[in-house]
């Protein structure tokens, strides 16, 4: 089950630290959801392997429409240019299309703001699956292991552009904006 709390306020320090408050804040998966943020679990074996026909990965992909992926691995010796990759992942951005990252092994944690514009950091791990909705801010980066291996699914044409914050005009954020309250 994915884990999620509200971050202490701290800035300071390795971003790969769980950055709980204290005491801690739990994020419930309602609360998520409110936000607009989804999570399933699908479950992956020792070695990276899941159910594809027939399984809740299947089931997630004809409901959502996703029809394109690929695999990556976020590892220093995996990721041609590692140290400048995973800052860039950790610069508040948003991006016009869903963000969907299905975790086959490894552990990171994606932050994304809420209705107040606190951080709420989401852990993932092995056989999460958490979509993203267009327009949220959000960064990602890994736990202190620096290794996380990700299915990346998208919806026609994958969309790589990252519009760092600000990007209050945008419409996808505009978009978003005007959905949380459907969502509440």
């Amino acid at each position: 089950m994915v884990q999620a709390w509200f971050m202490n306020k701290d800035e300071e320090g390795d971003q790969r630290e769980e950055r709980q408050c204290d005491p801690p804040r739990a994020v419930s998966l309602e609360d998520l959801k409110k936000l607009g943020v989804l999570y399933s679990y699908v479950a992956v074996d020792d070695n990276g392997k899941y159910r594809e026909e027939g399984g809740d990965l299947h089931r997630i992909k004809e409901e959502r429409g996703y029809n394109y992926e690929d695999t990556i691995t976020v590892a220093p010796d995996k990721l041609p240019g590692y140290e400048e990759k995973i800052k860039s992942f950790f610069e508040e951005h948003l991006h016009t299309d869903e963000e969907i990252r299905f975790i086959l092994d490894g552990c990171g944690y994606f932050d994304v703001r809420n209705k107040d514009d606190e951080w709420i950091r989401i852990k993932v791990v092995k056989g999460d699956l958490l979509v993203l909705p267009a327009g949220i801010y959000h960064r990602f980066t890994t736990d202190k292991t620096n290794y996380i291996c990700a299915n990346r699914l998208f919806v026609g044409e994958p969309v790589w552009k990252p519009h760092n914050r600000p990007a209050d005009e945008m419409s996808a954020r505009l978009e978003y904006l005007k959905a949380l309250s459907t969502w509440a």
